[in-house]
């Protein structure tokens, strides 16, 4: 399988699980060992499921009609501690709580990931084009990981001892949602800089979406995803930081942060997909210091530069961050216009982390 092209989109990257695999107590290597095998088989139902999402024209399409107002359509089942991502509905949209926190966090967060993209960037849901939210909660035992499969989200509940239930963190909901907008845009390859790319992309969108679902402004959010991943026994505030890329966790068991802030501490490895995990640090580093120095609300004008920048022609499935980097500073300047503060903060982001862009 090529892994560049069918890549499978979990929140936990790989390298986390392979330290508990070796530094865990025999419980924790055992259910990180499965995990890791887990992973593996996941990815294959993946690329079905992306061949069903290519099967061609939607049905029905009609580019002069009139698009009905969006909607969420949110449909959450219960894979019991098992592995069947068909498993019982226990929530479709409009309905009352299930009274089952993951079941509940689950609806909720996919709807305000919903709300972030149909009222920032009027997008109708991941394809724009109404794909229904599925939601699986309880997926497997110990499972310590989410992911999209290419039709739905996947939660495990964790081992309760490093990690809880993946459904507690709204970013990484909006994480794993963003991965199927990228998908659906810019089918960047999850391999090297474009699945490095990838991977940012999904994190900064997943923090926009918190942050937008609190009100908070770039300059009050704490710019960490999955901040409510670990449990209070590993020493770490998250498992990754936009703001200090290398500092979200250090922990015996866990390891230590990997992630690098800019491109002279870039990691060649052929591991983690060429890195994906782990230099996606550089181009979260980038947005995050262009969020802040545009101050105010992260994805009004951060955030717009870096979705037209996915959705643009010219990113490529092989794009790297020098690439998008150019693509981000040529949208500044359309949208903002050329020698205004906002290209002089986009360049500046990627001056920030080593990345060369077109100088304004």
């Amino acid at each position: 399988m090529n892994c560049r092209r069918n890549p499978l989109y979990c929140f936990m990257p790989p390298f986390v699980l392979e330290s508990i695999a070796v530094q865990g107590d025999e419980g924790q290597r055992t259910w990180a060992a499965s995990a890791l095998n887990r992973d593996q088989s996941i990815r294959v139902a993946r690329v079905e499921n992306a061949k069903v999402r290519a099967g061609g024209p939607r049905e029905g399409a009609d580019a002069l009609a009139v698009r009905p107002a969006a909607a969420a359509n949110r449909i959450i089942r219960d894979a019991e501690g098992g592995e069947n991502t068909r498993g019982k509905v226990v929530r479709r949209e409009g309905e009352q709580e299930t009274g089952d926190e993951a079941a509940d966090q689950a609806y909720d967060g996919l709807g305000q990931t919903f709300a972030f993209f149909n009222e920032i960037f009027d997008r109708d849901s991941i394809d724009d084009a109404g794909m229904p939210l599925r939601g699986v909660v309880h997926f497997g035992q110990q499972y310590p990981n989410a992911f999209w499969d290419g039709r739905r989200m996947v939660f495990g509940d964790g081992d309760g001892s490093i990690c809880g239930p993946m459904t507690r963190s709204l970013d990484v909901i909006g994480h794993e949602l963003a991965h199927g907008v990228t998908e659906d845009e810019a089918g960047l390859e999850y391999f090297g800089q474009s699945g490095a790319l990838n991977e940012s992309m999904s994190d900064v969108f997943g923090s926009l979406v918190e942050q937008h679902s609190k009100g908070q402004t770039a300059e009050q959010a704490d710019w960490l995803v999955g901040d409510e991943v670990w449990t209070p026994n590993v020493s770490g505030d998250a498992l990754r930081s936009m703001k200090a890329p290398g500092t979200a966790y250090d922990d015996p068991v866990v390891g230590k942060d990997p992630q690098p802030a800019h491109m002279d501490d870039f990691v060649e490895t052929v591991s983690d997909n060429g890195g994906v995990h782990i230099n996606s640090g550089i181009p979260n580093h980038a947005f995050y210091t262009v969020a802040m120095r545009f101050g105010g609300n992260a994805w009004e004008r951060a955030g717009r530069i870096w979705f037209e920048a996915l959705r643009d022609a010219e990113l490529s499935p092989q794009s790297t961050f020098d690439r998008f980097a150019a693509i981000t500073m040529r949208i500044a300047q359309r949208v903002f216009g050329t020698g205004s503060e906002e290209v002089k903060a986009t360049y500046e982001g990627w001056e920030k982390v080593g990345v060369p862009a077109p100088k304004p």
